[in-house]
């Protein structure tokens, strides 16, 4: 039983004629008949009884078209349906990104993308670089914002490079600003203040301690454990300075001093991932271009 053959039989059943109905199906008539007679072959039984001209439905053809109609509707659903998707107006985006990414880089981005494509639904994973190569490799997410190199690299998926963002320290405007107040801070100035410290497995975290040990000292820390908004929050409460991404400070408003790292001074590399051997959906696509485009 074919698709194209309960179109030609629903045809006729409604205009109980042939030749009407091949019209109406945009189809030569001895077409349509040849189909038809090929369907009731199939099912064993005739579907219309033709009589000097006058076309009306067996029982066996009462039975089929409402099946028959149900059939047809619910391919014209999936028609558009998928249509939908692949012009955006329906779908979803699975993005997993790093929470200084999340409070840093993804908003505007994502404002953008929701304003375009309002119909696509975007679920967003907060989680570290490590926990988000895991969701990606095993299809929980079809695309991650990670902080390069990767905690394990994997051939199985792809990176590209998305942007290389400065750090700086943050601390509070009523506690003695690091460094004596100059207008830029040196990671060796760090030495002897009370640092702000994210959790373990937190990218942050281990470059600024890898940068403190560098310079020859143990940072000192006055609290340690949180995400980038306790952090911010620690820090407006005076319990010490924080090493944050520029785009966080400049989104995270008054109550900060904000003062760059003398150069070298200290970068991170953002890149966007996915798996090498699946293509992301086409929502997915679209906001992968938006943020290589950004």
């Amino acid at each position: 039983m074919q698709f194209q053959q309960l179109q030609y039989f629903v045809a006729v059943a409604e205009t109980r004629h042939f030749t009407r109905a091949a019209e109406a199906v945009h189809v030569a008539q001895p077409s349509l008949s040849q189909q038809i007679k090929a369907l009731e072959r199939e099912l064993g039984a005739d579907l219309f009884l033709r009589a000097r001209g006058n076309i009306t439905l067996t029982d066996a053809g009462e039975a089929l078209l409402p099946l028959a109609r149900r059939i047809l509707a619910d391919a014209d659903t999936a028609r558009h349906e998928v249509l939908e998707l692949l012009q955006l107006r329906s779908g979803r985006v699975r993005l997993g990104a790093t929470p200084s990414l999340c409070t840093g880089l993804l908003p505007d981005v994502l404002r953008a993308f929701h304003d375009r494509y309002p119909g696509v639904r975007l679920l967003i994973e907060e989680s570290g670089s490590h926990d988000l190569v895991r969701e990606l490799a095993r299809g929980a997410l079809d695309l991650a914002l990670v902080v390069l190199p990767l905690p394990t690299p994997s051939p199985a998926l792809t990176t590209v490079e998305l942007l290389r963002e400065d750090l700086v320290v943050v601390s509070s405007p009523e506690a003695d600003p690091p460094g004596g107040g100059r207008q830029t801070v040196r990671v060796a100035d760090l030495e002897g203040e009370r640092l702000v410290m994210f959790r373990h497995g937190y990218d942050l975290r281990e470059l600024t301690v890898a940068a403190c040990r560098v310079e020859g000292f143990e940072p000192d820390f006055a609290v340690e454990g949180g995400e980038m908004d306790a952090v911010l929050g620690f820090v407006r409460a005076g319990l010490g300075v924080a090493v944050v991404p520029r785009m966080v400070a400049a989104r995270a408003g008054h109550g900060l001093r904000v003062t760059p790292l003398a150069q070298p001074g200290l970068q991170r590399t953002i890149a966007l991932a996915h798996r090498s051997d699946v293509a992301p959906p086409r929502a997915a696509r679209e906001l992968q271009r938006m943020l290589l485009e950004r």
